[in-house]
């Protein structure tokens, strides 16, 4: 019976280890997703809700999934170059947004480079 015990709590134990790997990495995974978030705001005017649908927008149009679209964008500023691969599908949806009576400004008036 001891030995049953011991498994089980072996198996519950992996299990959980699993929980808190996948919990870990969908935190991280979100925090760099609002770091994007940001960055589109700051290179395209826009307010985080058209931010949101520009980073979503850009992922489904370059078949690159949305966390991977967010870390490249997150490392742009410091890399001082716009990620090649979604540098034109990002311009392309932030123009679609933009709007004078909006306020928001094309991203060529972006302030983070090329």
């Amino acid at each position: 019976m001891a030995e049953h015990d011991t498994h089980d709590r072996e198996r519950q134990i992996a299990v959980l280890q699993e929980q808190v790997e996948q919990l870990t990495e969908a935190v991280t995974s979100h925090a760099v997703v609002h770091q994007a978030i940001g960055v589109v705001i700051a290179y395209g005017g826009v307010p985080p809700e058209t931010a949101w649908d520009v980073l979503e927008e850009v992922s489904q149009h370059t078949d690159i999934d949305l966390p991977d679209v967010a870390t490249r964008l997150v490392q742009w500023p410091r890399s001082a170059q716009p990620p090649p691969q979604i540098h034109g599908v990002l311009d392309s949806a932030l123009k679609r947004r933009a709007s004078p009576e909006s306020g928001t400004r094309s991203s060529a008036e972006g302030s983070l480079g090329p």
